[in-house]
C-alpha cells in the first residue's frame, strides 16, 4: 500500500514506544570478577521512541546489528526491556508478568525471519496451528478443523497439506505456515521480522503481496522490518530508520525516499541495489565500519562515518526532533540545511 493512501492522523495509536532500551550484560570471567573489572553491556537499544497507528504499515530499516530484531523481540516481551515503556491500546505492557501477558499476546504476533527454525519440526502443520487455538481457546474444539482450513487457505495453502511436517515444504511454503500460525489468534498487530530475506526473489514478491492483501482484508497493523529498501518503499506507509540502537529518522515513506534528511538515510537510499546490469555505479557509500555497541562513540553515533561531521557532532548527541511536518530527524545539520 502506498503511503499517500493512508492518513494516520485520522486513526488512533495502537502501539506507543517510549524511551525503550535493551542492554545485554557481558559475562565476566572469574579473574575479572575478582579484579572488580567494570561490567560492560551490549547496548542494543538506546532510548527508542515512536508510535504505530491502527491500520498502517510501518517500515523499520537499518544495517545488520542496528537493533531491529532486538526491538521486535522486546516489543512482544521475548526480551525484558532494560528501561522504557511499551503501550498497546493505551495499556502499559512493559512490566506485566507472563501470566498477565497471556491474553495480550493474542493481540500481537510475530512472523520470524527463518521460516524453518521458527516451526517445530516434530509437529505437523495441523498440530502447529491447533496448539495455538487450544492454548488460547480461540474457538471451540468442534470448530478447530474448520478454522485451520480457513487459515491455511487464507495464507495460500490447502488443507491437504496439513498432515505434513515443516521439513517437507519449501521456504516460501514454510513462511506461509508461519503466517497462518500468526493469524490464528486474530491479532491486531503483526511484527514481520525480515520475513522474505531468506526466500528467492520470485517467492519474496508472493509473500509481500500476501501480507499486503491480508492487511487490507483483516484490517491488520503491520511493523515490517527489512534491509531491502525497495520492498519497504513498496509496502509501507511510514518508515523508521535505526542506527546503532537509536532512531535517526522517521517520516512518510514517499517523503523519506524523495528527500532524506539524515546522512545515514541518504546513504541507505542511494546504496540500494539497482536492477540494471549496465549500471553498477554507486553515488554514495558509507565509509568505515559500524562502531561497537559496547563502546559507543561520544556525541552522534554516526559521526565517525559522516562526511558532513562537524565539531558539535563529536561532542553532543542530537535529539530526535521535528524538522518538517511529520518528519523527525536526529541530526544537528539535517540535509535540507546543507548545499548538496
Amino acid at each position: 500500500m502506498n503511503s499517500k493512501y493512508f492518513n494516520y492522523k485520522n486513526t488512533s495509536k495502537l502501539v506507543e514506544i517510549k524511551n525503550l532500551s535493551k542492554w545485554f550484560k557481558i559475562k565476566q570471567s572469574l579473574i575479572e570478577i575478582i579484579a572488580k573489572k567494570e561490567v560492560k553491556y551490549i547496548k542494543a537499544l538506546n532510548g527508542v521512541s515512536f508510535d504505530i497507528y491502527k491500520g498502517e504499515n510501518l517500515g523499520l530499516v537499518g544495517e545488520s546489528g542496528c537493533g531491529k530484531s532486538t526491538l521486535c523481540k522486546t516489543l512482544v516481551r521475548l526480551y525484558e526491556p532494560t528501561q522504557g515503556e511499551i503501550f498497546l491500546n493505551g495499556e502499559d505492557i512493559s512490566k506485566k508478568t507472563n501470566s498477565e501477558l497471556k491474553p495480550i499476546r493474542s493481540q500481537m504476533q510475530m512472523i520470524f525471519q527463518d521460516p524453518y527454525s521458527s516451526l517445530n519440526p516434530r509437529m505437523t502443520v495441523y498440530e502447529i496451528i491447533e496448539e495455538m487455538l487450544l492454548v488460547h481457546k480461540i474457538v471451540p474444539k468442534s470448530e478447530i478443523k474448520n478454522r485451520i482450513k480457513e487459515l491455511l487457505e487464507m495464507s495460500g495453502l490447502s488443507m491437504d497439506l496439513s498432515s505434513r511436517f515443516p521439513g517437507e515444504f519449501s521456504g516460501g511454503q514454510r513462511q506461509r505456515i508461519g503466517i497462518a500460525r500468526s493469524l490464528s489468534l486474530n491479532p491486531q498487530f503483526i511484527i514481520a521480522d525480515e520475513p522474505v530475506s531468506a526466500l528467492d526473489v520470485s517467492i519474496q514478491a508472493q509473500i509481500i503481496n500476501l501480507l499486503s492483501d491480508l492487511r487490507d482484508r483483516l484490517g491488520l497493523t503491520l511493523l515490517f522490518i527489512s534491509h531491502d529498501l525497495r520492498v519497504v518503499k513498496h509496502i509501507t506507509n511510514r518508515v523508521v530508520v535505526m542506527y546503532l540502537g537509536s532512531v535517526v529518522e522517521l517520516g512518510n515513506t514517499d517523503d523519506m525516499f524523495d528527500n532524506p534528511l539524515h546522512p545515514y538515510t541518504l546513504v541507505l537510499t542511494k546504496a540500494a541495489p539497482i536492477l540494471d546490469p549496465r549500471d553498477r555505479n554507486r553515488e554514495y557509500a558509507i565509509e568505515g565500519d559500524i562502531p561497537s555497541p559496547i563502546d559507543m562513540p561520544k556525541g552522534c553515533n554516526f559521526h565517525p562515518r559522516c562526511v558532513y561531521c562537524k565539531n558539535i557532532c563529536k561532542e553532543e548527541t542530537p535529539k530526535l526532533r521535528e524538522v518538517f511536518k511529520d518528519r523527525l530527524v536526529a541530526c544537528h545539520f539535517p540535509l535540507n540545511h546543507i548545499k548538496m
